[in-house]
């Protein structure tokens, strides 16, 4: 069977668009110079997304100032938590709408989602937490749902209550002018918890 170079053209040109709801970019990775702290960089399919270590004493420090107990700030401190910035970077036109209950979570093969801000409060209630602390950490994090027109952002904490040091993928999704997209970070890194490490060091 002959085909066409057109032909062979136009079937390249719908492969592409069959690809365009999942994003196939390489995201950026690398570490900050200033901290230390690594980050994970998205910029493909309309949208910028960043996440970035936060050290588990720095997240104590953040919310003992809020009203959180020691044990409640370490449970927090020690729950794997970074700082996400999502951003619209477009002029004009374009409209992102992201939701992170539809955000999933990979380790050894297995999916889950996010632990999303109705799963911590439970737990902080569980803790006899009061309701102030409470509402400050829920406003500390990456709202759930947001939708964000041309040069639009907003950023806050995600705490995936994995152990320092974890690692797993995040696949995250996103809608460009109501057309489904996906990206992945791989073997996004939980920040490892320094004070612990020269603690023990000290002890040695």
């Amino acid at each position: 069977m002959k085909i066409s170079i057109s032909g062979l053209t136009r079937a390249c040109a719908m492969g592409i668009s069959l690809f365009a709801g999942s994003a196939v970019a390489s995201p950026e990775t690398g570490t900050r110079e200033d901290t230390g702290l690594k980050y994970w960089q998205w910029d493909e399919g309309g949208i910028s997304v960043l996440v970035e270590q936060r050290l588990p004493d720095q997240t104590r420090a953040f919310f003992l100032a809020r009203g959180f107990t020691s044990e409640a700030a370490n449970v927090i401190g020690d729950g794997c938590v970074f700082k996400t910035d999502v951003r619209n970077p477009a002029a004009t036109g374009s409209v992102i709408e992201y939701d992170v209950t539809q955000w999933q979570v990979i380790v050894d093969g297995e999916r889950e989602p996010m632990m999303l801000e109705e799963q911590w409060d439970e737990k902080w209630r569980a803790m006899d937490l009061p309701s102030p602390p409470r509402i400050a950490f829920r406003w500390a994090l990456l709202p759930n749902r947001q939708r964000l027109g041309p040069g639009d952002y907003n950023w806050g904490m995600s705490a995936f209550g994995f152990s320092p040091g974890a690692r797993f993928d995040l696949e995250f999704t996103w809608l460009q002018n109501g057309e489904r997209r996906s990206g992945t970070f791989r073997d996004v890194e939980c920040a490892p918890d320094v004070a612990s490490l020269v603690t023990r060091a000290a002890e040695l």
